[in-house]
């Protein structure tokens, strides 16, 4: 699924949203994070963490100027350059999630895609498709129905590009400690003047402080399908 993006900078942010080309500048960008698992994949102590090309670690809520999926099937953790066509308002458990609704730049049908009709046009019944999982992917654990903004109107591009601004304040703030972000980890290491700003070494601390062992022969018992009635 798409995550909320938090752009690291102004300039990162103008370079990703106009995404007209691939650049090299983004491309040789997005080929510089490495990642590395921790714990058992699929359970809760699960992680995966973010180094940049020299080994350091990074944190990818707060250094990562983009990150989204793809059609295409990716790694964990990895991070591609992609053109932003629109935006669903997914109401989930009481709180907007915004879904990000993009294509990978690489993508050999990129160069139709420049907006959310385009996706209409070309990949009829994907919204649709989309629409559906994000309104019943949580039923199977026994929780209701999740809702959407604006009826579940996919919004266009530049309303998505509004939201992106938006969200860009938003995390300035937090990580300037200009507001109040609650349970939210603002620990990073390349804002050098927020106030949770940390060095490398204690980002390694807090990485080394989490299980390494990976079972990743259980990964088939611990999936389940579920069937959903229409």
């Amino acid at each position: 699924r798409a995550l909320l993006p938090l752009l690291r900078t102004g300039a990162a942010a103008t370079r990703l949203h106009r995404g007209a080309s691939a650049g090299p500048g983004p491309r040789r960008a997005m080929a510089l994070y490495r990642t590395e698992e921790r714990g058992r994949p699929c359970s809760l102590d699960y992680r995966v963490f973010f180094k940049n090309v020299a080994g350091h670690y990074i944190s990818p809520f707060h250094d990562i100027p983009l990150k989204v999926d793809s059609k295409e099937v990716l790694s964990r953790g990895e991070v591609i350059h992609v053109k932003i066509l629109g935006i669903l308002g997914l109401i989930d458990e009481g709180e907007t999630d915004w879904k990000l609704i993009a294509i990978n730049v690489n993508d050999p049908e990129a160069s139709k895609f420049h907006d959310i009709g385009d996706v209409k046009k070309f990949k009829p019944g994907y919204l649709e498709a989309t629409l559906n999982w994000f309104r019943v992917y949580k039923v199977p654990e026994g929780k209701p129905e999740n809702q959407f903004a604006f009826n579940g109107e996919f919004k266009n591009k530049a309303f998505a590009l509004e939201v992106i601004k938006s969200t860009h304040e938003c995390w300035k703030a937090l990580l300037m400690k200009k507001c109040n972000g609650g349970a939210i980890n603002c620990t990073n290491v390349q804002v050098c003047d927020s106030p949770f700003h940390c060095t490398q070494d204690e980002a390694r601390s807090l990485v080394e402080s989490v299980s390494f062992s990976l079972n990743k022969e259980s990964d088939e018992e611990e999936q389940a399908w579920c069937f959903l009635g229409k």
